[in-house]
């Protein structure tokens, strides 16, 4: 028999586990870097090894596991998962309104709680004293699939409730794919040269109904809980005629509230707005950060927030009479593949682009879309006259997703992707084990020149107003430069005459040029076009080398013990500072004036923001949010998902939403995205 401080020890390990899950995926707020979280893991993975007969269902170790299933069994819910009636524009949703309104017969405007529409899989989660017993699938309503096994690896689902639980909970979720999942998911898909997901929500339907749930853990599944399916509580002692119902919130937000504090996560964009004009506004505000949530969405789920009136409401066969889905303009629609352009990008990249029968897309006309490489239009086995179907997802180019075969013309021809450099002719090569197809012409290809000079000027990088990219294709074409180093040796002489170049545009555009040499060594690092090096990879080579000597010696090893970098990008740093030429240009920029203040390592005690939470809401313009996080995170701040009286400063986006509104009640510092790079540019440590 064990010793009895093992078992103590195991029960500390593991509850100060269910603590780190807890404040990772509910609150947001890590106390802790992942890599404690990863000690105390395999601490106790150790301690079960030696005592299999301690190990229980609801350990943390007991995620993933076991043997892959023959199939699914099936359960029966214990109260019907129903479905949601839909409304595709404001007229509807007033009648919907207007309906709930008469029906209350309220004379006052209804509350509801506003919920993001999850592209994902529903699922039940069923716990008996805290412990997940099982979890299922819709199915029809009434029966769903077992998908116990595979929900267990999803790291946000915890595997014991915390704090005043029920005696047995019935709880409804979303499972869905972070997009930063999805896209890591087709790319190695593409790189073994397998079939890739359409979409993540199809990814996570798919993930989910894995028979090996090894499969399933890798595919890095998230869920938000949005409902109550049943709760029931123990009886109280010294309250013997307290119900369940009485121990629950009496509002739909509060009991989500409930959800949170048992330790189950709940979207953070929920929010309650009173009557239908604030239901529409909250409509608009979330559709304009849509393609900045990090998960997909096609929608908006309004539902009545006062429990007794939706028992007042009551449902009709499969839906509640009191919410509603009011969906997102369409983001796939079918158009004509009239013809495919082959682009060179500025890393020689040769990215196939679709030419298509202009068609709305989301709200959008959209004329081309990319086809991404040669294995995919393989994959498709699309053909130029076709009819396919596109998908927009944000800013990006839209993407063709399918090929619609029942409408193919007999004359359909087969796109041939090319062999040479459409641009200057050189030979194109692919890695091993990699999709993509490059030019090997480097700067001898006009275009990859071209780009990577667009690059350099770019405001996150350079930051030379007025260079913009025609003209920059003018210089170009004129021979005027011919890199990047070049753009400090132009003249008034070289410009004027040029097209639109007047002579005071000419002293504005030197003048811009004169001011870019102030700089930083992270700017200059990102802007020489390193392959797979964006801002935040500069940052840390510069905060961790120091200098381009550093830099420049640098061998595998040492990268690849930096922050973000791994063997394939450490790979690109290396070969890029192995050429001589790019080298040179170095030089060149370092003897025409381009300087940044010098970099000395500083203790963890120094960084300028140790101790302080900060929240990000809304959308950013400038950096993408997992950026703008890592970047705080190395000024030693904590990036928390909800705003509280111990944080320290909120940086409000457009379309800054309930997380604004809760900073300016409590009197908490709110500044904007700008202000927040002008600060961050102020600690040469970390300046961007």
């Amino acid at each position: 028999m064990p010793s009895e401080p093992i078992e103590i020890k195991i029960k500390i390990l593991r509850q100060e586990i269910e603590e780190l899950n807890y404040q990772y995926y509910v609150l947001d707020n890590p106390s802790y870097p992942d890599s404690h979280y990863d000690k105390l893991l395999q601490e106790l993975i150790s301690i079960e090894k030696k005592h299999p007969e301690l190990i229980t269902d609801n350990s943390p170790t007991q995620r993933v596991g076991g043997q892959p299933l023959s199939g699914f069994s099936q359960i029966t819910h214990l109260t019907p998962m129903l479905s949601l009636d839909n409304v595709f524009d404001s007229d509807s949703f007033g009648k919907f309104y207007e309906r709930v309104f008469h029906k209350i017969a309220s004379d006052q405007p209804i509350t509801f709680t506003c919920e993001p529409k999850l592209d994902g899989l529903a699922i039940s989660c069923l716990y008996k004293n805290g412990n997940l017993v099982h979890a299922a699938t819709r199915g029809d309503g009434k029966i769903g699939e077992d998908v116990t096994h595979n929900i267990k690896t999803i790291q946000s689902i915890p595997l014991k409730l915390r704090g005043d639980f029920p005696e047995l909970l019935d709880v409804r979720g979303e499972v869905f794919m972070p997009k930063d999942s999805f896209e890591k998911l087709n790319k190695n898909a593409i790189k073994d040269g397998n079939k890739t997901f359409a979409n993540p929500r199809n990814a996570a339907a798919g993930s989910l109904r894995q028979l090996d749930p090894k499969i399933t853990a890798k595919r890095k599944l998230a869920v938000y809980f949005y409902a109550l399916g049943n709760a029931e509580f123990k009886k109280l002692q010294n309250d013997a005629e307290q119900t369940s119902d009485e121990r629950l919130a009496d509002s739909h937000h509060n009991r989500l509230k409930q959800i949170q504090s048992w330790g189950l996560p709940i979207c953070d964009e929920i929010e309650l707005r009173h009557g239908d004009k604030a239901c529409l506004e909250y409509f608009k505000e979330i559709g304009a950060k849509r393609e900045q949530l990090p998960y997909e969405i096609d929608g908006i789920v309004y539902k009545v927030d006062s429990i007794l009136s939706q028992d007042k409401l009551g449902f009709v066969a499969k839906a509640p009479r009191w919410a509603i889905a009011h969906k997102f303009p369409a983001q796939e629609e079918m158009t004509l593949l009239k013809g495919v352009d082959f682009q060179v990008g500025r890393t020689g990249a040769i990215t196939p682009v679709a030419r298509l029968e202009p068609v709305f897309v989301g709200g959008v006309m959209v004329s081309n879309a990319t086809l991404h490489n040669k294995d995919e239009i393989e994959r498709l086995d699309v053909r130029v006259g076709d009819h396919v179907v596109i998908r927009r997802a944000g800013d990006v180019i839209p993407q063709i997703v399918s090929v619609v075969l029942d409408k193919r013309d007999v004359n359909a021809s087969s796109i041939i992707f090319p062999k040479v450099c459409p641009i200057c002719q050189s030979p194109l090569e692919k890695e091993i084990d990699q999709a993509i197809y490059r030019c090997t012409g480097g700067l001898i290809c006009s275009a990859q020149k071209t780009q990577s000079i667009i690059h350099f000027v770019s405001r996150k990088a350079m930051n030379i107003d007025g260079l913009g990219d025609k003209l920059v294709e003018v210089l170009c074409d004129k021979q005027l430069i011919n890199s990047v180093a070049d753009i400090y040796q132009l003249s008034k002489d070289d410009l004027i005459g040029l097209e639109r170049m007047a002579e005071k545009s000419a002293n504005n555009l030197l003048q811009a040029i004169e001011k870019s040499k102030q700089t930083s060594l992270a700017k200059v690092i990102y802007a020489l076009g390193i392959r797979e090096v964006g801002e935040v990879t500069a940052m840390n080579l510069a905060n961790n080398l120091f200098d381009f000597k550093n830099i420049i010696n640098a061998n595998l090893e040492e990268l690849e013990n930096i922050e973000d970098i791994g063997p394939i990008v450490a790979k690109h740093i290396v070969a890029f500072f192995e050429n001589e030429n790019n080298r040179q240009v170095i030089e060149s920029l370092i003897s025409h004036g381009v300087s940044w203040p010098e970099i000395k390592p500083k203790d963890k005690s120094e960084l300028p923001l140790l101790n302080q939470t900060w929240v990000l809401t809304g959308a950013l313009s400038q950096l993408k949010r997992n950026d703008a996080k890592a970047v705080l995170q190395s000024l030693g701040a904590k990036v928390s998902g909800s705003v509280s009286k111990n944080t320290t400063c909120v940086v409000a986006g457009e379309s800054a939403g309930s997380k604004l509104k809760k900073a300016i009640e409590l009197g908490i510092e709110v500044i904007s995205e700008e202000e927040m790079l002008k600060l961050i540019s102020s600690f040469q440590i970390v300046k961007i």
